[in-house]
């Protein structure tokens, strides 16, 4: 039996019932066989970065350890003033000293309705740029999720919003495998 592909699933928003977090549990519960999808859930845990050479705290530790253990990462994040949230980039930092994104393929959605957004977008590109992560051009994109399209169990209930939601994994696989195979 072949190992499942791990991609971790990264919200940028520390609502629990936001709707990047809700399309990122969809793409989970649609995550196709051979596929195991899991969402991090400790961003609000994470303490301010500070740069230094002291230890990093357990919640740094343990998200260093998700991002290591996976093959791919999924980021959704909105927009707050002009860029992507401040507890998201924070995350990120944590990142830079211990190269943990580093050629790793990274890919995001931007959830937000047409003409917003954009600027969270730009500033994760320009972030995951200066990590040096593998951005796969191929699953990144614009797939809108509205509050109304939720159903009662937080997950998007709208049928193209989760077809659109299901190509972004396989699509994510596909590169991992192909760079894997030395073809990437």
């Amino acid at each position: 039996m072949t190992t499942p592909l791990r991609i971790l699933l990264i919200s940028g928003s520390t609502r629990d019932s936001s709707t990047n977090t809700a399309a990122l549990r969809t793409v989970a519960a649609l995550a196709p066989a051979g596929i195991e999808a899991t969402l991090y859930d400790g961003l609000v845990g994470l303490p301010a970065f500070i740069p230094g050479d002291e230890a990093a705290p357990a919640a740094v530790e343990a998200l260093r350890t998700r991002i290591g253990a996976a093959d791919a990462v999924l980021i959704s994040a909105p927009e707050y003033a002009g860029m992507i949230p401040g507890s998201l980039k924070n995350l990120l930092e944590w990142t830079v000293g211990t190269g943990d994104l580093v050629d790793k393929p990274v890919a995001w959605i931007n959830v937000a309705f047409t003409g917003r957004g954009d600027a969270a977008v730009e500033t994760l590109r320009t972030v995951l740029g200066y990590v040096s992560a593998d951005i796969v051009e191929s699953a990144c994109g614009r797939i809108t999720v509205l509050r109304e399209q939720l159903g009662a169990d937080g997950l998007v209930e709208d049928a193209d919003v989760r077809e659109q939601l299901g190509g972004v994994l396989p699509a994510l696989a596909a590169h991992v495998r192909e760079k894997d195979s030395g073809h990437a």
